[in-house]
C-alpha cells in the first residue's frame, strides 16, 4: 500500500476526527486531526486479508483455540525482539488502559501511591485515579533536549506508601527510547523501594535508526518476580479500535493472581482482535511494519525542520513513536493564546502537554502519524499562524 493516499475518516465514527469540533473547536471539514494516537493509514495487507476471510465465512462465533494467537505473539517477540515468550505467560485485555486497570486492581489497594515519570501518557493518571489509588509525580529531567530520570531525586521522594511503577518504554509523549543502563537503574529503585514495576512497551515497533529498544525483562531479568510487561499491536498495525493488549508474565506467581482478576471478571479476547493481531504477527507484517518506520521518519524530520524553523518552537527529538512533542515556551506567549493559534488559526487539533501531568504545561504533542501531504500542510499552517514571529 501508499502511505501516502490520504483517506478521509470523517463521518465514520473516528474519534480523531469526528470529536475534534467538540472538544477543540476545530471543524473537521477544514480541521487537521493531530491529537489522538491512532494513525490516518491503512491497515497492512496480511490484516485486511485476515478481516475479509471472516466476512465471507459470516460466522462470528466464539473463539476455541488461541493457540495460534498466542504463537505469533511469541513469534513477533523472538524474532523482533529478541525476548523469548512463552504462551502461557500471555493474558489478552480490552487494550491496554484495561490492562492497566487490571494490575491495580490485581495487585494494588486504595490509597496506594502509583509512580508516574512525567510528564506521560495522559491515560495512566486517570485511570489510577479513578481506581482511587495516588499519583505520584517523579517529574524527568530535560537534559540535552532529551528527557532523563532522576533517580536520586526520585529516591527522596518515596514514602513507603508506593506500590507500583508505571513506565512507558519508549517514552510517549518525549519519543525517549530508555538505555539500557536507564532500565537497570529504573530495576534498582524497584527493588530499593520494593515496587512491582508495569512496563507498557506498546510503541515498541516504531523505533528510528540510532536508537534501539530493549525490553525490560532483558534489561534486567533479574526483577522478573515484580514485573509485569504490556504490549499490543494497535500502535503498529493501527488496529487500536479492536481493543486488543496483551499483559504478558513471566512470574508464576504474579501470573496466578493476575489470572484470577482475569477469571473473576470474565475477560476474554474478541474474535477480530485475535484474527488481526495473529495476521499482523508475521513475516509480511514485519514487512509493513518496516516500511511505516521508514515513512514516519520521512514524516518526522520534514516535520521537525518546519517547526523549528518558527522562532520560539522546538520538537523534541523523537527516537521512537509517531508523536511530536513542541515546546512553546520559547514564544512568551501565554498558554492560552499559542494554543488559539494553533486551535483557531491554524486549525489544527493536538493534545494539551497540561493533560500529561508536571513538565508537560509548556507542549503540545502533534501526532504525525498521517500522509505527508496532511504533515506540508501542518507545517505551513503552523508558520503561517506564527508567522509574526519569524
Amino acid at each position: 500500500m501508499s502511505f501516502d493516499e490520504i483517506i478521509d475518516r470523517r463521518g465514520h465514527l473516528s474519534g480523531k476526527w469526528d470529536m475534534m469540533e467538540k472538544i477543540y473547536g476545530v471543524a473537521a471539514d477544514e480541521g487537521l486531526a493531530m491529537w489522538v494516537a491512532d494513525m490516518d493509514f491503512k491497515s497492512a495487507d496480511p490484516i485486511q486479508k485476515a478481516v475479509r476471510d471472516m466476512l465471507d465465512h459470516g460466522v462470528y462465533g466464539y473463539i476455541g483455540d488461541y493457540r495460534p494467537y498466542k504463537a505469533a505473539i511469541s513469534w513477533w517477540m523472538l524474532n523482533r525482539h529478541g525476548w523469548r515468550v512463552e504462551p502461557e505467560w500471555v493474558f489478552t485485555t480490552h487494550g491496554l488502559i484495561n490492562g492497566v486497570g487490571l494490575t491495580l486492581e490485581t495487585f494494588t489497594n486504595p490509597g496506594d501511591g502509583i509512580v508516574l515519570f512525567t510528564p506521560v501518557y495522559h491515560a495512566f493518571a486517570r485511570i489510577i485515579k479513578s481506581a482511587g489509588r495516588k499519583v505520584v509525580e517523579c517529574p524527568l529531567v530535560l537534559n540535552n533536549d532529551k528527557y532523563e530520570m532522576d533517580f536520586t531525586t526520585y529516591d527522596a521522594q518515596m514514602t513507603g506508601n508506593e506500590k507500583m511503577v508505571i513506565l512507558c518504554s519508549p517514552h510517549n509523549p518525549g519519543g525517549r527510547v530508555w538505555t539500557e543502563r536507564e532500565l537497570r537503574d529504573l530495576a534498582d529503585f524497584c527493588k530499593r523501594h520494593d515496587l512491582l514495576l508495569v512496563s507498557d512497551e506498546i510503541h515498541h515497533d516504531l523505533v528510528f535508526n540510532g536508537a534501539k529498544h530493549i525490553p525490560m525483562p532483558l534489561a534486567a531479568p533479574d526483577i522478573i518476580d515484580r514485573l509485569i510487561m504490556l504490549t499490543a499491536p494497535s500502535k503498529t498495525f493501527n488496529i487500536a479500535g479492536t481493543h486488543t493488549g496483551n499483559v504478558i508474565i513471566q512470574d508464576e506467581t504474579l501470573r496466578a493472581r493476575f489470572a484470577a482478576t482475569m477469571a473473576a471478571m470474565g475477560i476474554s479476547p474478541n474474535n477480530f482482535g485475535v484474527a488481526m493481531t495473529t495476521a499482523a504477527y508475521s513475516a509480511e507484517g514485519a514487512v509493513w511494519a518496516d516500511a511505516l518506520v521508514e515513512y514516519l521518519d520521512g514524516n518526522r524530520k520534514l516535520f521537525d525542520k518546519g517547526i523549528n524553523a518558527i522562532p520560539g518552537l522546538k520538537s523534541m527529538p523523537m527516537e521512537a513513536t509517531y508523536l511530536s512533542w513542541v515546546d512553546f515556551s520559547g514564544t512568551g506567549m501565554t498558554r492560552e493564546e499559542y494554543k488559539s493559534r494553533v486551535n483557531k488559526t491554524a486549525k489544527i487539533a493536538v493534545n494539551y502537554g497540561s493533560t500529561f501531568g508536571k513538565g508537560g504545561e509548556n507542549y503540545l504533542r502533534f501526532n504525525i502519524g498521517t500522509p505527508r501531504a496532511l504533515i506540508k500542510e501542518a507545517v505551513d499552517r503552523m508558520q503561517k499562524a506564527f508567522g509574526d514571529l519569524q
